[in-house]
């Protein structure tokens, strides 16, 4: 009965042997992380932004915001959301220094980029 468990086994092993699961996105459109992809595809989406888009409209083509922020002024309401663009330190923190600012007036897209969030502080 024991030869016939070592056999089981060791035929067992070699047929598990083979086995690789890669679970880091490796060579996935030639990127070696998710967050490289997803800082591609979103300078592609910003590049492709039309003025007067409104938030909804912006989160359904981008998805959620890496960060976001609302300010009055008068009557006014400033609504700016981050999107991760770049990299600028490898310690797998998003900061707003990675992101590019898309900002809303009313709940339309008035301007993106360090510009258009400049506008804010006049």
């Amino acid at each position: 009965m024991k030869p016939t468990l070592f056999v089981g086994a060791l035929g067992l092993s070699l047929l598990l042997s083979g086995c690789v699961i890669s679970v880091d996105g490796d060579g996935y459109d030639g990127y070696h992380s998710d967050w490289q992809k997803q800082e591609k595809d979103n300078r592609k989406e910003v590049a492709q932004l039309q003025p007067n888009l409104t938030a909804g409209q912006i989160m359904e083509r981008m998805g959620i915001a890496d960060f976001s922020e609302l300010v009055k002024k008068g009557d006014d309401q400033f609504h700016v959301l981050y999107y991760r663009t770049q990299r600028k330190d490898d310690d797998g923190v998003t900061t707003k220094d990675e992101c590019t600012p898309l900002v809303l007036k009313n709940d339309k897209l008035i301007g993106w980029g360090d510009s258009a969030l400049s506008m804010l502080n006049q």
